[in-house]
């Protein structure tokens, strides 16, 4: 266990729920304090904390953020605690002090040494997509992997996976997290979809809307014809938005949960 970890304090003006949805894109767990929301990792929150203040100002909400280094008092055993497994169609995803679920199939992500565990909706409603669309031998592109969990999802699947991440310190965890799941990627890069070495059948995109609409030429860049291109991460109030930047693509399939939309195209 580390002997010192990271803790950023937000103290939004208001919306503090648009603020936790936001911090649980990236973290696995987002505890409320004395009006603030707090997170806390191994790995070093300062890129996270610029996010936050990056969204504030998009949504012209006035927010203040404190970001500490503490010493360990056991909070990974809390967040431990914290977490259970969760079910999304045929995947078991489960922290790995849980046992597997007889006939699903088995994916291991441990909270407190990545981000993304399942419980978010948009990365349940990626996931759900892609038991729908990627099938054995699919090339698959995961954009923004962080912990992982759907290109492991996707090489469980029988597809030959890629993974980019613009942090590389998500990538160090992506690759922790595949060989605990004993599955391979081919390629993995510092980057997004514009370094792609070749084309796919189908990418996933499950980053916040804003960087959606600033990405779109490169992902539809990296698919094939018929391609599919799965995003998530889409708030309401930016989903007429997103499908007006893809409008290119025919919407095959849409996904919603609580105030998280999960978009499909085909090229």
């Amino acid at each position: 266990m580390c002997e010192k970890y990271f803790e950023l304090c937000v103290y939004p003006s208001s919306n503090s729920q648009l603020f936790s949805d936001f911090l649980l894109e990236f973290l696995d767990a987002v505890e409320e304090g004395d009006g603030c929301l707090i997170a806390r990792s191994s790995l070093s929150l300062d890129t996270i904390e610029f996010g936050v203040q990056e969204y504030a100002k998009k949504l012209g909400i006035e927010v203040n953020t404190t970001l500490t280094q503490k010493q360990n008092e056991d909070w990974i055993k809390k967040y431990q605690e914290s977490v259970r497994p969760v079910t999304v169609g045929n995947l078991h995803i489960r922290p790995s002090w849980e046992e597997p679920k007889d006939g699903f199939l088995d994916i291991v992500i441990d909270p407190a040494l990545a981000f993304g565990s399942g419980h978010h909706e948009s990365t349940y409603g990626c996931l759900l997509m892609l038991q729908r669309y990627v099938g054995v031998g699919s090339r698959f592109l995961d954009v923004g992997t962080g912990s992982g969990i759907l290109a492991i999802a996707a090489a469980k699947l029988g597809a030959i996976v890629d993974i980019c991440d613009t942090d590389s310190e998500a990538l160090i965890a992506a690759n922790e997290n595949f060989a605990k799941n004993s599955v391979k990627y081919k390629n993995s890069w510092t980057g997004s979809a514009n370094e792609a070495p070749i084309k796919y059948g189908v990418i996933a995109a499950n980053i916040i809307a804003d960087v959606l609409l600033v990405i779109e030429n490169d992902l539809i860049g990296a698919l094939i014809d018929d391609g599919i291109l799965i995003l998530s991460g889409i708030l309401d109030k930016y989903t007429k938005r997103v499908k007006e930047r893809y409008a290119a693509l025919s919407l095959i399939d849409e996904f919603q949960e609580n105030e998280w939309h999960t978009l499909v195209y085909k090229r």
